[in-house]
């Protein structure tokens, strides 16, 4: 049985910095993890990649021999990403064993979650949001519509993360975005919202609770203790380590200091 992140988010979102933190942290602490890239259009990466989908398409390339534009050139790789599933890709992750622990940046395609539960690996979706977008009760509520879609649409177990929170010049102006209560945001909501969106707001927040869409981990790359707390959220979700002796330190996501 394999492990594997599924790190997905809006783009500037902080995904690539993530895996490169993620893989210097394991590193320091002896733990093998394999980072992939399914992203077309990236270029540079701080980090060794166990493979890549540029070997497969790359976005570059579509571009120059169909011209097609940029958002008509992703379209083009994903779909033939998913229609090389069982060719590119089983042959591509035949290099790793049992218990291997992987790691994709990649964007949100079912097939290619179902293809990984098929191959008998437990899998974590990892939601980026930028601490730096949540000035207002209004973009969080966008935030958190994105990452719902996102874990509805895959189905697995789902973390999200705030992430660059080690560029917040004032770490109260996310706070309370951390762990908000509902009806503190409904009454928010309707006050920066005009009087016919009411019913649309009540709705939304429902849905958010409902969903236990109000909690986001924070990161702070700063810290080795905040990267750990994470990898150990994502750890538990897809039960890695059960049967080994991990202590992870207690941490306070919230703690400054």
């Amino acid at each position: 049985m394999g492990y594997a992140q599924l790190v997905i988010g809006p783009a500037g979102s902080g995904k690539s910095t993530y895996c490169s933190s993620l893989y210097r942290h394991c590193e320091a602490v002896g733990r093998t993890i394999h980072i992939i890239n399914l992203d077309p259009a990236a270029e540079n990466f701080d980090y060794p990649v166990a493979f890549d989908i540029r070997e497969l398409i790359s976005l570059e390339d579509v571009m120059e021999e169909l011209g097609l534009g940029p958002n008509g050139g992703l379209i083009y790789c994903m779909e033939h990403l998913e229609e090389n599933l069982d060719d590119w890709l089983t042959e591509e992750l035949e290099n790793y064993v049992d218990d291997d622990y992987l790691v994709f940046d990649c964007p949100v395609l079912r097939n290619f979650v179902e293809h990984l539960k098929g191959r008998n690996f437990k899998v974590c979706g990892v939601y980026l949001l930028d601490s730096q977008f949540m000035t207002d009760v209004t973009k969080f509520i966008s935030g958190c519509m994105a990452s719902l879609s996102a874990m509805i649409q895959i189905e697995i177990p789902h973390v999200n993360i705030l992430s660059k929170m080690d560029l917040v010049s004032n770490r109260k102006d996310v706070e309370d975005f951390l762990n908000p209560e509902p009806r503190g945001l409904l009454s928010e909501l309707n006050q920066r919202m005009a009087p016919q969106f009411v019913k649309l707001n009540k709705a939304l927040i429902e849905l958010v609770d409902e969903f236990s869409m109000v909690s986001f981990i924070p990161l702070d790359l700063r810290k080795e203790s905040s990267i750990q707390y994470v990898l150990a959220q994502i750890d538990t979700s897809i039960q890695y380590g059960e049967d080994a002796d991990v202590k992870v330190k207690d941490f306070d996501p919230e703690d400054d200091d």
